[in-house]
Order: structure tokens, then C-alpha cells, then sequence
């Protein structure tokens, strides 16, 4: 029996353990996925040493942590700066773990039909390893892109310095944050929804609960809205693919 599983730091939320099982269940695949909270990645390799892994997904808060526990980085894992899908491969009695990154083919081929001719400038919510998968998606799809972070810097907005004029520009808004994710479901980022129109396109990265309150005010205003649910089906398959490839 082969095993998979996800690592993270707090995984009630997650959905993958129940979407890897039915996916094995119903194609009679002999495997197991499992979920691995582990309180500090520094007991990444202990968990490793007791299991014999053929596949992992990562997830809050070690997309990036996780780097310098692997031998190798897919080129596009590289370029973004996140991990969240490990390979496992045995060679001569030598395990080789190599890291991808599918939030990238899972966030783009999701958002991609719901852009519009004048979606030229996206707002991305958190600066964690999520968000950089985001940036890379949108940059490759010719969209420019701004942080908005608690703290900022010179490349980023803090939420208090977002404006009506930045709202109106930035007709594209991401959330990567976990706020609003189960089970604290009544709080929203803090950006002014009230500036929102039909024009704009609101992406929460969050799928439980499946329309979060920063999906709800974005309606409120005409926004079209998307949930991560159909991103993380997305970067689950190509996650399939690449331990089985």
C-alpha cells in the first residue's frame, strides 16, 4: 500500500484527506492519505523516519519552511519560493525528495476564465507561501500585482493605506490569508468593500466555508466571486500526477 498524506501545522479544516480516499476508493487504487499536524517543521524528518512516504502535500504555515528539508526543487517550485507537493523516490536504498508546486497550475486554471479584457491589476491579501504561488500565476498571465500585508514595505500596501483609488484600480483581489476560514467564518479582511463594483474579481484561496464573508461582501457589491475549492481539485490531480509520473 503506498501512503500520502498532508502536513501542516492545523489541518481541521482540510478537505484533501476525504478527496485522496474517495479518489482511491473509487479507481480500487491501493493507498492511504493521512494528515500529519506537526506543532514546528523542525519534526519534519522524525515523521519521515517513522513512515515511508510515497507522496506529501504541504500546506499553512510550511510551503516555505519546507525548502530546506528537500534535495531538490522542481523549476518552478524555485522560482516561486514555495513548496506545497513532495516526491518521494527510491534509488539503491537512498530516498531522493524532491519539491513542486501545483498551486500554481491549480490557482490558474481557475481564475483564468472569470478574467476579463480589463482585469490588468490584482491586490494579493498575505505575503505567505501561497500568495507567492498567486504572484507567479498572475505575472504569467500579464497581471500586476501589489501585497497587502499587516506590516508592508516598499513593494507592498498595508491594509489602512487602501484607498478608494487603489480599490478602483486593482480590480482583481486574492486573498491568501486564512481569515475567514473555518471555523472563525464572521471576519473578513480589512479592505474597504464598500468601493467594490461589478467590475471586480474576488478570489479567497479558502474553500471551508465554501462563500466566506469576504465572498459575501464582494457580492454585495456585484464582485464576481470564487472560492479555492476548484483549486485545490486542480492542484491535487497535477500533485497525482507528479508522485506518479
Amino acid at each position: 500500500m503506498k501512503l500520502y498524506g498532508l502536513i501542516g501545522e492545523k489541518l481541521g479544516h482540510s478537505f484533501s484527506k476525504k478527496y485522496f480516499t474517495e479518489k482511491f476508493e473509487n479507481e480500487k487504487i491501493d493507498a492511504q492519505y493521512n494528515l500529519y499536524e506537526l506543532p514546528n517543521i523542525t519534526e519534519f524528518p522524525s515523521l519521515l523516519a517513522r513512515n515511508e512516504f510515497d507522496g506529501l502535500n504541504v500546506t499553512i504555515p510550511y510551503k516555505e519552511k519546507i525548502i530546506c528539508y528537500l534535495d531538490e526543487l522542481d523549476t518552478i517550485a524555485k522560482e516561486v519560493g514555495a513548496v506545497n507537493t513532495i516526491r518521494f523516490k527510491r534509488y539503491g536504498g537512498r530516498t531522493h525528495i524532491k519539491g513542486y508546486n501545483t498551486d500554481v497550475i491549480g490557482f490558474t486554471n481557475s481564475i483564468k476564465p472569470l478574467l476579463q479584457p480589463h482585469h490588468k491589476h490584482a491586490l494579493i491579501l498575505g505575503t505567505g507561501g501561497a500568495s507567492k504561488a498567486v504572484a507567479f500565476s498572475l505575472s504569467r498571465m500579464g497581471i500586476e500585482y501589489k501585497f497587502v500585508s499587516r506590516n508592508g514595505n516598499f513593494d507592498s500596501f498595508t491594509y489602512p493605506q487602501i484607498t478608494k483609488d487603489i480599490i478602483d484600480k486593482y480590480e482583481v483581489i486574492v486573498n491568501c490569508t486564512p481569515v475567514g476560514m473555518y471555523p472563525k467564518t464572521d471576519i473578513a479582511p480589512g479592505i474597504p468593500f464598500q468601493h467594490l463594483t461589478n467590475k471586480h474579481l474576488l478570489f479567497d484561496l479558502i474553500y471551508n466555508p465554501e462563500k466566506t464573508l469576504f465572498c459575501q461582501l464582494g457580492e454585495e457589491h456585484g464582485a464576481t466571486v470564487k472560492n479555492g475549492l476548484e483549486m485545490l481539485h486542480g492542484q491535487a490531480t497535477a500533485a497525482w500526477f507528479i508522485w506518479n509520473k
